[in-house]
């Protein structure tokens, strides 16, 4: 596996990619904004942080069968992903950054989602409430992005 360059020690997620031009390297992470009764499923990770359900795409995935999968093991649902409509980069550490692509999604099934162990925690919230909630504003702006769209009816 070849070395990569990076800018400097405090920024390893910038790499070299020709003399002296540096780009992002980025895992990518899909999350979802799922309506359900009106109601929108939050989980509370390790960072106690309320984040949206989903998770990193792996080599060669889909995106959206990817979300799919990831709501499938973090909620127990069969959710119907539809359009990608909000992205951003998030730092997670000084020295760590996410690209991260959220889709609308939708559950019509009846039964209440179940948790993983990749979580500490579950909520169902309104969208209005979920914005006194601690997480990255970018969710926020998200979910807030969903409710113009009509997503919650």
């Amino acid at each position: 596996m070849p070395i990569l360059n990076t800018r400097s020690p405090g920024e390893p997620y910038l790499v070299e990619r020709n003399p002296g031009y540096f780009e992002y390297r980025l895992p990518v992470s899909l999350k979802a904004v799922i309506s359900w009764k009106g109601r929108l499923p939050l989980l509370r990770n390790e960072r106690d942080e309320w984040e949206l359900p989903g998770g990193k795409l792996d080599l060669g995935e889909d995106p959206a069968e990817c979300l799919s999968r990831e709501i499938r093991e973090e909620l127990a649902w069969d959710a119907t992903v539809g359009e990608p409509f909000h992205s951003w980069v998030y730092r997670v550490f000084p020295d760590r950054h996410v690209f991260v692509l959220t889709f609308l999604a939708t559950y019509d099934g009846v039964a209440a989602p179940a948790y993983s162990h990749e979580h500490k925690e579950l909520v169902l919230v309104t969208p209005d409430e979920a914005h006194a909630l601690n997480m990255p504003d970018d969710y926020k702006s998200a979910i807030r992005q969903a409710v113009v769209r009509g997503h919650f009816r």
